[in-house]
């Protein structure tokens, strides 16, 4: 790796008068970058040297100091040497460190990434969802291919990561990786927790996030619109794994669950309610927040229908559930059977759920949101942005209030 170096004794500080001394100081500068550091050495200004770095005569002050600085010089050299044969990354702290004894190794970015994900790995169902983890080992693949790409390495010290590095790896998500907006700045947010972990832990200096700015384009959410459910839940289907997926799909529609937490789901999640009624209690996977939804007919019925399935039995779930993977896939499929042109994910019913079976029907949003799981009321509200009939029934509620506000003020004026 082709980089400059060099050092330089001079003289520090602005006292000059007679038979005063300044403290040496050695200045290290590895490609532009200075870094200085005391010799803890004194001497009168006008006994130095400027040109040579040394001190003048051949006293035996003299000679004691040049040969000390000599010694400084050597062992300088000698650090530089082996970071040279190193072969990897350093900079003028790096040797003023090993100078001064502090010999911790460099903190590597993609190790310290590495490092992170093996912790996060072993704590996957315990703090973490796999499918978080498997994000993370994602990110770092793409941290590790832009190093490459951009930067001819296959790894960097953490401590270089600047504001200029993070908007080309956004740049390198957008462009060479052909990840939409969304997804690339998701992947920057997972980068970002690698560098605020330097920087807690003094690696880095200052967080080059500082002045980075993550800003989300709003997506508009897909669902299945009353017509379009109803005609999936009454189309005959051929097979059991296309009905298996089917009514999972439904299912999830009328609890507003996602895939994983339909999966997991036990009869010790099904419970009774005071007034009789059957409940779902569990724990949200993704956000490990409580859910309590109370069944719908709909989903009892296809719970009911399952109840001596196989694996219902042997394997304690409530639902035969296939992988998400098929389960995805066979979903095109029934699309395609019923003339449905969205994109069907097991996804999409939990927004079906949000929007055509509560609020559209007049369920409170915070009611919504405690069903959905959801931590915050702002997530929810996305969904209310998207129904154009519960807009059009909150402006009807307003119209009548304002109607009847005229009409008592009508009143007024006549009888005045």
């Amino acid at each position: 790796m082709n980089h400059s170096f060099s050092q330089l004794f001079y003289l520090k500080g602005k006292h000059f008068e007679k038979d005063v001394k300044v403290p040496i100081y050695l200045r290290l500068t590895v490609n532009g970058q200075r870094n200085e550091l005391s010799i803890s050495r004194k001497i009168e200004p006008e006994k130095w040297n400027a040109k040579t770095g040394k001190m003048r005569g051949t006293s035996l002050e003299t000679n004691e100091l040049n040969s000390y600085l000599d010694v400084v010089r050597h062992k300088i050299n000698k650090i530089h040497g082996l970071l040279v044969d190193e072969g990897r990354p350093f900079n003028s702290s790096d040797i003023k460190n090993l100078y001064f004894g502090k010999g911790e190794k460099t903190k590597m970015l993609i190790q310290l990434f590495e490092e992170h994900n093996q912790q996060m790995e072993k704590l996957v169902g315990v703090e973490f969802a796999l499918g978080t983890w498997k994000r993370y080992h994602t990110t770092k693949k793409h941290v590790h291919e832009f190093l490459k790409t951009e930067y001819s390495q296959s790894d960097i010290p953490v401590r270089d990561v600047n504001l200029k590095f993070i908007k080309g790896f956004e740049y390198f998500l957008k462009v060479t990786k052909a990840c939409n907006h969304n997804s690339a700045l998701k992947y920057v947010n997972n980068f970002k927790k690698i560098i605020r972990m330097a920087v807690a832990n003094d690696w880095i200096s200052k967080d080059p996030f500082y002045n980075y700015k993550v800003q989300f384009k709003i997506v508009e959410r897909d669902f299945l619109s009353k017509e379009e459910l109803q005609g999936l839940q009454e189309k005959e289907i051929d097979g059991d794994r296309l009905n298996i997926v089917r009514d999972m799909f439904v299912f999830c529609c009328y609890t507003g669950l996602a895939y994983v937490d339909v999966q997991k789901l036990n009869q010790d999640n099904i419970v009774r309610h005071i007034d009789g009624s059957l409940w779902i209690q569990a724990e949200r996977t993704k956000t490990k927040s409580k859910l309590d939804i109370p069944l719908l007919l709909t989903a009892e019925g296809i719970l009911d229908k399952y109840k001596d399935h196989p694996r219902v039995i042997n394997e304690e779930c409530v639902l035969p559930v296939l992988s998400n993977q098929k389960s995805n896939a066979y979903l095109k499929e029934i699309a395609d059977l019923c003339g449905i042109k969205k994109n069907l994910t097991t996804h999409l019913a939990r927004h079906t759920f949000a929007t055509t079976i509560t609020l559209s029907n007049g369920v409170p949003i915070e009611t919504v949101g405690k069903m959905l799981g959801h931590k915050n009321l702002r997530t929810t509200q996305h969904y209310a942005k998207i129904i154009s009939k519960k807009v059009a029934y909150d402006m009807d509620i307003l119209k009548e209030k304002l109607l009847d506000m005229d009409t008592k003020r009508t009143k007024k004026l006549n009888k005045s």
